[in-house]
């Protein structure tokens, strides 16, 4: 690479103690040398450069990306990969004891988890299951376990698990079998080659990592920052289309000459939406995906739509929660294309981060976790223009059951629909369609949690962010564990996925999050937002807090916004609680809400008013489903004995035959059909299973609201600069 002379202190220590910027000069070139982990990368000195410098102020123009904003996202996916890697190895390890010399020479028989019917064993597919299919080659999953054919260990492509190593470090037949020792890692969009640098020292599993990148001024700047970290034993740079990359690594043509990776890294300028589909094939059974999303103006955002829709396949959400959302959309992109593959994906951490998105997912080979896809797959009802209630439609029902053996199997149809009517059931505008947008949950804790369990061990002059990964991993922590629910099952009690969560040693692999299960409760609210349509003052955090708690529902904070809270109350409980604020803390006048606004018809269903109210709403539904004058006189019976009956005087019921003598009634004046027919979809968020709001009993009181004391965090970082976002596009790409 020519001569060398560095000026100031450029020796690489584990702990470095972050001096001012040296210069470096290669060839007659000045660079400055940016350090950030145990790496350092060569930035190309110029005169604007370093007045930038002096002013504090990123340069306007680069002749290769870098952006010193994201250190937090380097940071935490260096840790992210290296609790997967160990997670991994002891997957192997697990696998390796077993051994695969028991079932050599027999016939594999077809299991439950083949088809779907059972899904008791699914949480082993994490370690990879010795069957396998190849990607891109449909469905069939024939597989020869004889011993006449021997391949590479290598992991090759065409989607082989990741299966148990021989002891001659070989696999049999048609099953590809992966050392343990073997972790390779892609950073397909390398720019400065700094995340593959980092990998390549501060992952301690990590065997080789490839860094790629489209443009020949950023590879030959990698190769630089190669050579001078000396790490060339381990990174090997690549100029190429990373698209082409990832499928040429996935063919099948290259069984036996290319590996796939166990860990991929897409941190594109921009979407990733182009990569999904090529990285989802070229990662390992039980691999890591770790996405980035700068595009949070398309994915969070009504100003593109029609682009939203384009690059992942549903529309964005409209309010507070549209960052929320925007993480759902982009994890159905890559749920979606992996499952045209028969691979199922499992968020491991999914996080909306100042100005991006990332997240880390981990792809298995499974078509039946791919099964549940549709089932937690959902739509929402957004009332983003009245009160910013919303509910929630998945596309299809999963039930559990238990067959003649007593194994739990699933039952997969159709749902029904629709789930909300066109307006708005609290305040009574328009509802507006957002999604389809993944429906389950966007966290394992338990790989949360063994992030968390590394920090402490961990130099803060390498890892600089460690106090914001501390606080926004513990906050993501607690939001993950509450509010996930199972499929509706009619033979077994539904289970509570909210209690606390044991950690487990590192010697013993984390447990899968179970594919059935979706998150009922997917968005936050925020009280100043619910105060803004009551025109009252606001609540403090902990009132609101109190109060649900009070009445037995579940509450945390979301990772992305502050004063937010995370609820498994439906809203007809959350408006109930803001109403008798109103009535109870925060009266206001007459005049204060106009008729016709979302506050007004929020208030409308007061407890003063909720019985009236009711008895309208309940009759003008029943009316409509009349048929005959006959049963609009039964219904006005009904009615009419309904009102009496809450006022205490004596009625006669009209239950019993009508005129024609034909249709029994139900008690209330239908007839069983009709019940039927206006029975509440339970997929529903609405459906409250008839709770009495008027008769609740709420107290704010903020002592049960107020979270323990304990350790102070960094949940939520001000932006620390001028000027805090993406940057421009580096000019020599």
């Amino acid at each position: 690479m020519g001569s060398v002379t560095l000026e100031g202190t450029a020796e690489i220590t584990s702990q470095p103690q972050n001096p001012p910027n040296p210069t470096t000069v290669y060839d007659g070139k000045s660079y400055d040398t940016v350090r950030e982990g145990l790496a350092e990368i060569l930035n190309p000195r110029d005169k604007s450069e370093s007045d930038s410098a002096q002013n504090q102020k990123p340069p306007k123009t680069q002749t290769v990306f870098y952006n010193p904003i994201q250190q937090f996202n380097r940071d935490l996916t260096v840790l992210a990969i290296r609790t997967f890697g160990s997670d991994l190895a002891a997957i192997r390890k697990a696998r390796q004891a077993t051994g695969p010399g028991s079932r050599r020479g027999k016939k594999r028989k077809r299991s439950k988890e083949d088809d779907g019917s059972s899904v008791g064993n699914l949480n082993n597919s994490a370690a990879g299951d010795e069957s396998t299919n190849t990607i891109g080659e449909g469905n069939n999953s024939r597989v020869t376990e004889g011993n006449d054919s021997k391949a590479k260990d290598d992991g090759t492509a065409s989607g082989t698990n990741v299966g148990t190593e021989t002891s001659a470090g070989q696999s049999n037949g048609s099953t590809t079998f992966v050392s343990a020792g073997e972790f390779r890692i892609l950073d397909a969009l390398s720019a400065t080659g700094l995340r593959a640098i980092r990998y390549a020292k501060e992952v301690p599993m990590v065997t080789s990592v490839v860094a790629n990148d489209l443009s020949l001024q950023a590879t030959d700047s990698i190769k630089l920052n190669v050579d001078h970290n000396q790490v060339s034993g381990k990174v090997s740079v690549t100029t190429g289309d990373a698209q082409a990359h990832m499928h040429n690594v996935a063919s099948s043509l290259n069984r036996g000459r290319q590996s796939l990776y166990e860990v991929i890294d897409l941190d594109p300028y921009g979407t990733a939406a182009p990569f999904l589909d090529a990285a989802v094939r070229a990662v390992v059974d039980g691999g890591l995906l770790c996405i980035t999303c700068t595009d949070a103006g398309v994915f969070a955002s009504l100003g593109y739509l029609e682009k939203t829709y384009s690059q992942y396949g549903g529309l964005p959400f409209k309010g507070p929660q549209s960052h929320e959302a925007g993480l759902r959309l982009i994890l159905h992109a890559i749920a979606a294309c992996a499952a045209r593959y028969g691979l199922s994906i499992e968020p491991l951490l999914s996080l909306s981060i100042d100005f991006y998105a990332r997240v880390f997912v981990r792809v298995r080979r499974s078509p039946a976790e791919v099964k549940f896809l549709a089932s937690k797959t959902m739509i929402i009802y957004n009332c983003d223009e009245g009160c910013g209630a919303w509910s929630t439609q998945f596309l299809s029902q999963s039930r559990a059951k238990k067959d003649k053996n007593g194994d739990t199997i699933y039952k997969f149809s159709l749902a029904k629909a629709p789930s909300a009517n066109q307006f708005c059931s609290h305040c009574g505008f328009k509802t507006h369609l957002s999604g389809p947008m993944w429906g389950g949950p966007t966290h394992n804790p338990h790989f949360i949690q063994r992030i968390l369990a590394t920090l402490p061990s961990l130099s803060r002059d390498t890892y600089a962010t460690i106090p914001r990964i501390e606080g926004m991993l513990h906050v993501a922590l607690h939001e993950s564990a509450s509010f996930v629910t199972k499929p509706s099952s009619a033979d077994s009690v539904e289970q509570d996925h909210s209690e606390t969560i044991s950690i487990i040693g590192n010697s013993q692999p984390f447990p899968p999050v179970d594919p059935s299960v979706r998150d009922a409760h997917p968005f936050f609210i925020t009280p100043p937002s619910l105060a803004k349509v009551l025109h009252c003052v606001s609540p403090s955090d902990s009132a609101i807090r109190g109060a649900l708690a009070h009445l037995g529902y579940r509450t945390s904070r979301s990772h992305t916004k502050p004063g937010s809270i995370c609820t498994d109350a439906p809203w007809t409980v959350i408006w109930e609680v803001m109403r008798e604020w109103v009535r109870q803390k925060a009266p206001i006048k007459e005049d204060a809400i106009k008729k016709g606004t979302p506050g007004w018809g929020i208030m409308r269903n007061d407890r003063s008013k909720r019985e009236v109210n009711e008895a309208k709403r309940q009759l003008r539904e029943r009316l409509e489903q009349c048929e005959e004058l006959s049963e609009v006189k039964t219904e006005l019976e009904a009615a009419l004995w309904r009102a009496r009956e809450v006022v205490g005087e004596e009625v006669r019921d009209p239950s019993g035959e009508n005129e024609k003598g034909v249709a029994e009634s139900n008690g209330e004046g239908l007839s069983k059909e009709k019940e039927d027919r206006l029975t509440p979809n339970p997929e529903s968020h609405h459906y409250t299973e008839n709770i009495l709001t008027h008769k609740l009993n709420i107290v704010f009181d903020e002592a049960l609201g107020k979270e323990p004391p304990g350790k102070r965090m960094v949940r939520y970082q001000m932006n620390p600069r001028a000027d805090w976002g993406p940057m421009n596009r580096a000019k020599g790409l």
